[in-house]
């Protein structure tokens, strides 16, 4: 049987609650929720490995966790010695065309071996992403209760209708490989694989017409506000972030505009999506593909008074993702939302199993299909996610960065954080379940929260002694992940 072409359509930092097919009645996603009406699985349960984009991507390309070699930072990327889903992929057959952004292989390695073409825009009449050449503009000045917000708000729609942007050429360049290759004659042993990582809805947030205005702030879900004061507290990092961001005197209607404005971006990316899929169809390709479609972690997006993400801090918001799953037309499929617990490292397993390809190495993600057919309705009994570093750990400060030092930077109320000698940017691992997620934290409180009586996570049940079986359970399980995913040993042995 002929392999199945592969899309993987992996925008960032969206959070896994703004789609409306998982009810959310203020998200503005047709194209995902008739795919899911239809032909795919979205799995509602889905989650990252760790909260921001290096770790996260370097994750789910391995089906290694963070821990197994070290990728918890934005500057540790896979190494040429590491497993790489797409090289994997090159290397049995695909033509691997990558369009978007990267945070995965490191520059000193380049493309070649990852993918047989690397989409470059041509920057001629791009505009820089988020208007991040009007910063002054949306940002106000220093002090200013708008300078660390990431608010922009509208873009200004120009040639063909939007703001042109990288997404956008991405977006087109992939409808053009598409075409390209349907006119093409091609090998039974050959097959497709885009790989499209875009940049939005990562913030700063704005975006441009019809998207801006197209959600109703009226309909948009309550958010939580902060922790509840009567609990065990919450992690140093987010009373820091929250203390210098500045945004604790916001009234709820800016709130609002900042959260209408991330639903609005992850309009346009749906609309994105429709376009590529539509080109599928046209192209006569639409059953012979896989499609997958998920994020690499959310986004605050104001709840708990704060914007942007952390890297050990755990709330669903930050490590709930979408994950849609749309197989080719040969696999049978039950079409709808599952709640079945997954993780992103399950992504390869699942591709790995449809193409018939063995891994050449150890890792650690399940292969979905049994959910996607229907076959199971269970798949984890628990999911994971960690961050953070060791005291004294300067390689995982993140220094590189110019905003861990610079307050004018956009990032620095989190990064200058993580630069400095106190608890805030300490090792930290969740285990949640269905029903409950605990976080053991190495330098500060852990962690525990009823997801039953409490899905906003506001009340930090740690010390309550009716919850001592449970952080006790929980722990247990949480050491026992450790072990068993500890370290993956090379599959050829070396002579002795």
């Amino acid at each position: 049987m002929p392999k199945p072409h592969l899309v993987i359509f992996n925008p960032d930092q969206w959070r896994g609650d703004v789609l409306g097919h998982v009810g959310n009645p203020a998200a503005v996603t047709p194209n995902l929720d008739q795919l899911v009406a239809t032909d795919a699985v979205s799995f509602r349960n889905a989650f990252c490995q760790n909260p921001v984009c290096t770790p996260s991507r370097c994750s789910f390309m391995s089906g290694w966790y963070p821990h197994v070699r070290g990728h918890r930072t934005m500057h540790h990327m896979m190494r040429p010695d590491e497993p790489v889903l797409l090289r994997t992929l090159k290397e049995n057959g695909y033509f691997v065309w990558w369009g978007g952004k990267n945070d995965l292989v490191p520059a000193q390695s380049g493309f070649d071996a990852y993918c047989h073409v690397k989409h470059r825009p041509d920057p001629d009449g791009l505009r820089p992403m988020f208007a991040m050449d009007r910063q002054a503009e949306w940002r106000g000045e220093p002090g200013a209760d708008t300078y660390y917000s990431f608010q922009v708000g509208r873009l200004p729609a120009e040639d063909g209708g939007h703001y042109p942007d990288s997404d956008w050429a991405h977006v087109n360049a992939a409808i053009e490989q598409i075409h390209r290759w349907a006119d093409q004659d091609h090998d039974e042993a050959e097959a497709l694989c885009l790989y499209l990582p875009l940049t939005y809805p990562h913030p700063p947030y704005g975006v441009e017409e019809p998207w801006f205005s197209m959600i109703d702030p009226e309909l948009l879900p309550d958010r939580p506000t902060g922790p509840d004061p009567a609990s065990a507290g919450e992690p140093a990092m987010l009373a820091g972030i929250r203390a210098r961001q500045g945004l604790t005197g916001w009234a709820e209607d800016r709130w609002r505009e900042l959260r209408a404005t991330y639903y609005g971006m992850c309009a346009r990316v749906d609309h994105q999506l429709g376009l590529v899929l539509q080109a599928l169809r046209d192209a006569g390709l639409y059953d012979d593909t896989a499609l997958f479609f998920f994020s690499d972690h959310g986004d605050f997006t104001g709840d708990y008074g704060l914007v942007e993400k952390t890297q050990n801090t755990f709330a669903d918001c930050l490590t709930r993702v979408p994950l849609i799953i749309k197989p080719p037309a040969s696999v049978p499929t039950e079409a709808g939302v599952r709640d079945a617990l997954a993780e992103l490292i399950d992504v390869p397993a699942t591709i790995e199993a449809l193409t018939g390809i063995t891994p050449g190495h150890t890792h650690f993600g399940r292969s979905l299909l049994p959910v996607v057919t229907g076959g199971v309705d269970d798949h984890r009994d628990a999911v994971f996610c960690e961050g953070g570093r060791l005291r004294g750990e300067r390689q995982a400060m993140e220094r590189e960065s110019r905003a861990s030092d610079d307050p004018t930077g956009l990032y620095w109320p989190r990064l200058s954080l993580q630069a400095g000698d106190g608890p805030e940017h300490g090792k930290a691992a969740m285990c949640r379940t269905a029903d409950h997620k605990y976080v053991h934290r190495l330098y500060e409180t852990d962690e525990l929260y009823d997801l039953r009586a409490d899905p906003a996570e506001t009340r930090n049940m740690i010390n309550d002694p009716g919850y001592a079986d449970v952080a006790r359970t929980l722990s247990l399980r949480l050491l026992a992940w450790y072990q068993e995913t500890a370290d993956a040993v090379p599959h050829q042995a070396d002579q002795r």
